[in-house]
């Protein structure tokens, strides 16, 4: 049976953004990155979302002197391709194309977007034929 994707709240993610661009760190620390990105928000808020992420599996702490160091133990793109998947399938009935084009269409890409987009769709082509 496949895994079960984790729910992440909004303040959960936002805590997990801080340690995957971050590394292992205190709850002071995630606190201090997350500050620094407009967010306020209180030690003892950032220790409970740590917590709770920890009893969700996404993370995991060790003790290191008199603070709790945790580090992430889902990836970025898991969490990215169980959201894209709940969102294709609530909104486009599972299907990828139309959000696809949905997102081409009202989106501003960048020249390196279009460059990538271009080869995977060059190389999904190629693969099609053969």
């Amino acid at each position: 049976m496949a895994k079960r994707p984790v729910e992440l709240g909004e303040g959960e993610l936002a805590v997990m953004r801080v340690l995957w661009d971050h590394g292992p760190l205190t709850v002071r620390d995630v606190m201090e990155h997350l500050h620094n990105r407009g967010k306020t928000v209180a030690y003892t808020t950032v220790m409970t979302f740590l917590q709770r992420l920890e009893q969700k599996g996404a993370v995991a702490s060790n003790k290191k002197d008199a603070a709790y160091v945790y580090r992430a133990k889902i990836t970025r793109e898991s969490v990215s391709a169980s959201r894209v998947r709940a969102l294709l399938d609530q909104l486009y009935d599972g299907a990828a194309a139309p959000m696809l084009l949905q997102l081409i269409e009202n989106e501003r890409l960048t020249p390196e977007d279009l460059a990538r987009l271009r080869k995977l769709i060059d190389d999904l082509d190629s693969r099609s034929r053969d």
